[in-house]
């Protein structure tokens, strides 16, 4: 048998919490299972060194912020290994060169390709516990890519697929999946099962719990995924493509902060301007969500969408550089923006799940800015100091009704 396990920077944040999953894993291995460990990089150490590297240079490029990055998980899977040594039990830590896990050349957000699994099979039959770094990848030139935050989780599913794992396991500081944000809203309940397609958009839409693109290849390669806490060892989350609960109307509330709204204002009203717009953003690597057309006007419409909040200002200036072809008059940006979400597969059975969401908005006085929907989720963008109240009050007309 055969088990990934994730830890999560929090789970691997000091030498206490390094020897608590050191312990945890051995108890499968000393069962005769063996186990392959992805980590993330110690506690905060991250944002420290993107702190860093922004007093440095605060446009620093992209390839290089991999390079700095990508040190974190190779020093929690180093001191990882020693603390395995440090018991008695065999282990090897790996970075992603030495794997090689092959990813394209997108730096800052890169994808697997492929993943060569010869070395850690190797090391696996050799009786080891292999400690692989997460969140990072080599490209064709032989960089050091990273895959965003939470990019670890999509390294453990990944390695799951690969190696054909009877499971993969994500630890983290919470112990599962819940219908909330647990520490905004104190009704949050624990989801004992989710489907794969619900915890895709919970994660596409900000539950931080698992990375979006693990979930997808999750899905894709059927692999068995279940989110519990490291500090316990309580059941957790499975996520599966049928989960053998009743589903309930909504399985959960999901909010994204990191959101910006971009509006262009007075675009001709004629074919093919929307195509040339994001386009032109595409090509830039811009990801775009909402999008909302306004009805035309003497020969002109505006135009708004949201993109992520870091991607705001390079949005602006490839619409600025195209401003004259692309017929704007003026472009504006905000990101005071947040996206709420409510997610369920039940959604595509039962009528008045919108006016249900939107009644709950207006109980609290809050303004709905744009709309957007799926067979299973709605999701709006509001102010966002009204982020927490309004989660607090979707979430209790839903999942306490």
């Amino acid at each position: 048998m055969l088990i990934v396990k994730k830890f999560g920077g929090s789970s691997v944040a000091n030498k206490e919490r390094i020897l608590n999953v050191a312990a945890r894993c051995a108890e499968d291995y000393k069962r005769g299972i063996q186990v392959v460990v992805v980590l993330s990089a110690m506690g905060d150490t991250t944002d420290r060194l993107i702190n860093l590297a922004h007093d440095i240079n605060p446009n620093a490029p992209k390839r290089e912020m991999d390079m700095l990055l990508a040190t974190g998980e190779q020093t929690s899977v180093a001191l990882m290994a020693m603390a395995f040594h440090g018991m008695g039990i065999p282990a090897i830590s790996l970075n992603a060169f030495q794997v090689v896990m092959h990813t394209t050349s997108t730096y800052s957000n890169a994808r697997f390709k492929r993943i060569d699994s010869e070395r850690i099979t190797h090391e696996l039959d050799s009786g080891k516990i292999v400690i692989v770094t997460g969140f990072q990848g080599v490209n064709k030139r032989d960089d050091v890519t990273t895959l965003g935050r939470g990019g670890s989780d999509t390294t453990a599913v990944a390695l799951a697929a690969a190696l054909r794992a009877d499971a993969c396991e994500i630890y983290t500081d919470v112990e599962g999946v819940y219908t909330a944000d647990p520490r905004v809203v104190e009704g949050a309940r624990k989801i004992k099962e989710i489907t794969y397609d619900e915890m895709l958009e919970l994660a596409t839409l900000g539950a931080k719990v698992l990375h979006n693109r693990s979930v997808e290849l999750a899905k894709k390669y059927g692999v068995a995924l279940v989110v519990r806490s490291s500090m316990n060892k309580a059941s957790g989350t499975t996520v599966k493509e049928v989960t053998q609960v009743e589903g309930m109307l909504v399985s959960g509330v999901a909010v994204d902060k990191n959101t910006a709204r971009i509006a262009i204002m007075g675009v001709k009203n004629e074919p093919g301007i929307a195509f040339k717009v994001f386009d032109v953003l595409a090509k830039g690597n811009i990801n775009v969500d909402m999008i909302l057309q306004s009805i035309g006007r003497d020969g002109t419409k505006d135009i708004s969408f949201t993109v992520d909040k870091e991607d705001a200002k390079e949005a602006v200036a490839l619409l600025k550089d195209n401003q004259a072809r692309l017929t704007i008059e003026s472009i504006k940006e905000e990101k005071n923006v947040a996206k709420l979400s409510v997610v369920g597969a039940g959604m595509q059975t039962n009528a008045g799940v919108a006016a249900k969401m939107f009644e709950a908005l207006y109980d609290v006085g809050v303004n709905i800015r744009m709309i957007a929907t799926s067979e299973i989720r709605i999701t709006v963008l509001i102010d966002l100091e009204d982020v927490d109240i309004a989660m607090r009050a979707v979430h209790n007309k839903f999942i306490d009704d």
